[in-house]
């Protein structure tokens, strides 16, 4: 399909149909790459760490924090100096 780039502001960008972003999932994110001279569109990846720092703090306060295997030393541990 070809599309007019159009100025938008101090920029300028294309209109991308709603079937075309529905096609592909873009909603209100995206991200926007060049790769090989070819501009790229996808959909933005959340974030794999959002709330980690509430669950980690959740935890904390139920007392569920602890390491769930117990502590393995080696056998020459205790030759060494720190």
């Amino acid at each position: 399909m070809e599309v007019a780039i159009r100025k938008m502001g101090n920029s300028q960008g294309v209109l991308i149909p709603k079937p075309i972003l529905a096609q592909v999932g873009l909603t209100r994110r995206a991200d926007l790459q060049v790769r090989n001279g070819v501009i790229e569109i996808r959909p933005a990846r959340p974030n794999l760490r959002a709330g980690w720092a509430e669950d980690s703090a959740r935890l904390a306060a139920a007392g569920e924090d602890v390491p769930v295997w117990p502590e393995l030393p080696n056998e020459d541990d205790k030759r060494l100096q720190w």
